[in-house]
């Protein structure tokens, strides 16, 4: 293993870049041949990666990105957006030839229904992702990645890299919009310090009926397991023990957009820190709560005072 001596930042950020159309007060559901209005609407930045890059960087923690983007409006509100929240952008990659990936997001009380155009995030690949960008990172955070085809075939590849210059990783594996759920997890996550699927991706990925038939699965190969699970929280397994943590409660929910991205960000800005992992899994729950107070993935995250100050008001939570 490489010694890392030139680290300039805590987290590289792996991932796809989207904007986001959020429709809100939509009057009923979408039918082929008809028009429904929806009385509210906001163009933001979207995507999972980009969310957890945003979110985490509000945690006191220095955070690059590396994606791919078109050079088009959209791609002005991505970067402006990341450089806004303190993400380093100058890894990120703009084709002429390619147009930035679009997700149209239909808000239906705590649920919606998405379409994504994919875009540029379609065509990023491992051989694209420098050393030298690696060697400037403590850990690296890989995220959505059936999302990525120009990045899955060779995921392990840049995991292996990663781990000889001694970065920590984690990966959020995300939805599979083809639900063929084909990764390689024998051989993908020895090279995996932190995966963090929800519950129903972990089901699918492990073709298991509950946690513990998955984590069984799992285990002759996998490092740190850490389960979303909504309203009930979030689990942990370390090899030796499965830790659950309750949900922090918002009776007043805004929306739930990127409240899975967010718990990762409070999850790993305690983990590159070197704190508990309980700890670890209180402040990604806290963080997944926090995020549901506003509209987006983003806006409930400004920097470290505004999250203690919403965090004490919202859920009497003191760090």
């Amino acid at each position: 293993m490489e010694t890392n001596n030139m680290n300039v930042f805590d987290v590289l950020v792996v991932g796809e870049l989207n904007v986001d159309i959020i429709l809100d007060k939509i009057l009923g559901f979408p039918r082929v041949g008809k028009e429904i209005i929806s009385k509210e609407m906001n163009l933001t930045l979207g995507s999972s990666s980009a969310i957890f890059a945003s979110n985490l960087s509000s945690f006191s923690t220095e955070v690059a990105f590396i994606g791919k983007l078109g050079n088009d409006n959209f791609s002005h509100l991505v970067l402006q957006s990341l450089t806004a929240k303190k993400v380093h952008t100058d890894f990120i990659i703009r084709s002429d030839l390619l147009r930035t990936g679009l997700t149209v997001v239909m808000n239906y009380g705590n649920d919606r229904a998405n379409v994504t155009y994919p875009g540029a995030m379609e065509h990023l690949k491992e051989s694209e992702i420098e050393d030298e960008m690696l060697k400037k990172a403590k850990h690296l955070h890989v995220s959505s990645v059936f999302m990525q085809p120009g990045l899955l075939p060779d995921l392990l590849k840049l995991f292996e890299r990663a781990k000889k210059m001694g970065l920590t990783t984690s990966m959020d594996p995300q939805w599979d919009p083809s639900e063929k759920w084909e990764l390689n997890l024998p051989k993908l996550l020895p090279y995996v310090d932190v995966f963090m699927p929800n519950i129903e991706e972990f089901k699918y990925l492990t073709n298991s009926r509950d946690i513990l038939s998955g984590l069984k699965a799992v285990e002759p190969f996998c490092n740190i397991v850490v389960i979303k699970d909504g309203e009930r929280g979030a689990h942990l397994w370390n090899k030796n023990k499965l830790i659950s943590k309750p949900a922090f409660i918002n009776n007043k929910i805004v929306d739930c957009i990127g409240a899975g991205d967010s718990f990762d960000a409070g999850f790993i800005s305690e983990f590159v820190k070197g704190h508990e992992l309980q700890r670890c899994l209180e402040i990604g729950n806290l963080a997944g709560a926090l995020n549901t107070t506003a509209h987006g993935g983003t806006a409930a995250f400004k920097n470290m005072g505004q999250i203690k100050r919403q965090a004490a008001e919202n859920f009497s939570f003191q760090f």
